[in-house]
């Protein structure tokens, strides 16, 4: 989270849930199948629960998955589960409390751990964790590594993405290429192939050692996978874009009400309008944060 945290949006400023499943009906017709619930924090929303059904029950829609912080899963995950939700990703940039909360804002990693659990519980596969490599992650790596070792996950290493004017991603933190580094200093990193990296598993390369029942992951903005991203993000005032760095964005909540036509036109333009190379897209010029768009 931002240091000054986000703004609040009122629920008049926000999709209905009629209105979500509405979109992904019509996006499931030009052949979406896989939707992913996000934030913010999806399950701080009332009956997200009902979402997630109402979301799998979508004719089209093969796969629902969820990323979230996991403070409020371990109270959820059952439920998820029954509802139809396949897979989830988890947000724990630390295991130590005083840096968890420099993050989150003051939050504790215990509720975050819990869900991890309860995912794991009940039986939600795969189950993700992403550490985005910030600066001290490096002091933590045994601890992830640990994570891979003992239970059945997969841990992402996130390189920051370069966003709101900030510097390349690499030139930030040092980048995935030194992390990847000193994990090979700790274990016996053999690369999967693609054949056998878990479902979703996007643009992280991902790698398994020697006594894991587990995998560990890099996900790298200075190697660019723009030319393979095949996602449109709808936030959750309705705003669709074709790329998580692109400021060029569709108002759908004008297109509600003209019907499924006009949210299909939408939908089509700004599939055919994706550049798949983030240096050449128009950078976002109102400095949301990622907790704000999904990222």
């Amino acid at each position: 989270m931002p240091p000054e945290g986000v703004p609040s949006r009122s629920h008049d400023e926000i999709l209905s849930y009629e209105e979500i499943i509405q979109f992904t009906r019509v996006a499931a017709r030009l052949g979406i199948s896989r939707v992913r619930v996000t934030g913010g924090e999806p399950l701080v929303r009332r009956q997200c629960v009902d979402l997630v059904e109402a979301l799998a029950a979508v004719t089209g829609i093969e796969d629902v998955a969820m990323t979230t912080n996991g403070s409020l899963l371990a109270g959820y995950a059952d439920d998820l589960k029954r509802a139809g939700l396949k897979r989830v990703n988890i947000s724990i940039d630390s295991f130590k409390p005083g840096r968890f909360g420099a993050i989150s804002g003051g939050a504790d990693p215990g509720p975050s751990l819990a869900g991890l659990d309860a995912a794991l519980a009940a039986g939600l596969e795969p189950v993700k964790i992403n550490a985005v490599i910030l600066p001290g992650i490096e002091d933590e790596l045994d601890s992830f590594i640990g994570l891979a070792r003992q239970l059945p996950l997969h841990v992402r290493f996130i390189e920051p993405m370069p966003f709101n004017g900030r510097k390349e991603a690499g030139e930030v933190t040092g980048g995935a290429r030194k992390l990847l580094a000193r994990l090979i200093e700790k274990v016996d990193l053999r690369p999967l192939p693609h054949t056998r990296a878990p479902l979703g598993a996007g643009p992280a390369s991902y790698f398994d050692f020697s006594g894991a029942r587990g995998t560990l992951g890099i996900i790298s903005m200075t190697n660019h996978f723009c030319s393979r991203c095949n996602r449109l993000r709808l936030t959750a005032e309705g705003r669709m874009r074709g790329c998580l760095f692109s400021g060029a964005e569709t108002d759908t909540r004008p297109l509600f009400a003209q019907g499924d036509e006009a949210l299909a036109a939408a939908i089509s333009k700004t599939i055919d309008g994706k550049l798949y190379d983030w240096r050449r897209c128009r950078p976002a010029a109102d400095h949301r944060a990622m907790a704000q768009i999904g990222g």
